[in-house]
Formats: structure tokens, sequence, C-alpha cells
């Protein structure tokens, strides 16, 4: 009997670095790399409103003419024990 959680969705670590801001918003998000870029892209595009959710279902809105840049990347897997290196 294996005790280990599967969690079937994949998550994406977001940073997200505003003009004139000291510190980067940094969230997981349900949505895959690929939506997040494609919505990144659009917002840069059209000059609208950034708008992701992040995990827990809070929304983030960043105005695309403050956007500094974006990183997007799979969430790691965090490992605990003694054997996690």
């Amino acid at each position: 009997m294996s005790t280990k959680k599967t969690d079937s969705t994949v998550k994406s670590e977001v940073r997200i670095a505003v003009a004139r801001v000291a510190s980067d918003l940094f969230f997981e998000s349900a949505q895959s790399a690929a939506e997040i870029k494609s919505a990144v892209a659009d917002a840069l595009a059209s000059g609208k409103p950034l708008s992701l959710t992040d995990v827990r279902g809070h929304e983030i809105i960043v105005p695309a003419d403050k956007i500094g840049y974006v990183e997007v990347g799979v969430a790691a897997s965090r490992r605990v024990g003694f054997g996690a290196a």
C-alpha cells in the first residue's frame, strides 16, 4: 500500500516582475505553462491587464504596461526525508 499522494494536476510556478515595485509576484498556478504564456502574449499585444489565477483561486491582475518580465516553470515536487537530495 502506498501512502504517497498523487497530484493529477500540473502546477506552474509563476514569477512576475512589476515595474517600479521592489519585489516580484511569485505564486503557483493550476494553469499550464502554455496557457500562461498565451495569456501574457495576449496582454502584451492588446495592452489589456494580465489576469492569472493562483492555486487557491485568488486572481492576480497586472497592468500590461507594468510587466517587467514573466518567468514560468513547472513546480518541482517537494521531497521530505533523509533521501531528499
